[in-house]
């Protein structure tokens, strides 16, 4: 689903007017936002349209991502086998919503959930050989739609742009609570 409901982006001169309005919009920011989030949502709509066509989603695709990277770790465990604690951290959802991905992917085939080796309270969730076989023919055509939508940009760009989002990001994580940020305190009181 968009984030950005917005097919067509306002003109920056729509802006310009709408800050007289509202004195604390700025506009280059505000123009900036917004593509930002018609970007993403663009980038999103592409690698969702490949992977509706091995009929699996975004988030369970996370799921088996999680699971493979950690088998390029030197101390793998068999099928990159993580709790479904570690795997909740390293796709950035709750707990509750890897239980319900974990129990599609199980119910498909391309997970399997094991005692842990080291803790009998816990589960282990590995990636099956099936899931390694949907893998291999998943990703080559996920890495060469991720080429392409970054073709435009030279190396140079690519590498400014990551460092730009890198900021944005770093703002978002740290500075987006109105705790932290006395801007966001003040516009909150009034």
């Amino acid at each position: 689903m968009p984030h950005l409901m917005l097919k067509d982006l306002p003109r920056y001169e729509c802006l310009l007017e709408a800050a007289r309005v509202f004195p604390d919009l700025d506009p280059s920011a505000t123009e900036v936002f917004l593509h930002l989030l018609r970007a993403g949502d663009e980038a999103f709509r592409v690698v969702e349209e490949h992977l509706a066509q091995h009929e699996i989603s975004q988030g369970r695709f996370g799921v088996l991502m999680a699971l493979w990277g950690n088998c390029q770790q030197p101390d793998c465990a068999p099928g990159g086998a993580l709790t479904p604690a570690e795997l909740a951290e390293r796709t950035g959802v709750t707990r509750a919503t890897i239980t319900g991905l974990v129990d599609t992917l199980e119910a498909a085939g391309l997970v399997t959930r094991r005692p842990h080796p080291e803790d009998r309270r816990m589960m282990s969730v590995g990636l099956t050989k099936r899931a390694e076989k949907l893998l291999e023919r998943i990703l080559p055509p996920h890495f060469r739609r991720m080429a392409w939508l970054m073709e435009p940009l030279g190396e140079g760009e690519r590498k400014t742009f990551v460092r730009l989002l890198t900021k944005v990001l770093t703002r978002a994580r740290g500075d987006g609570d109105a705790e932290k940020n006395p801007a966001l305190v003040l516009s909150a009181r009034s």
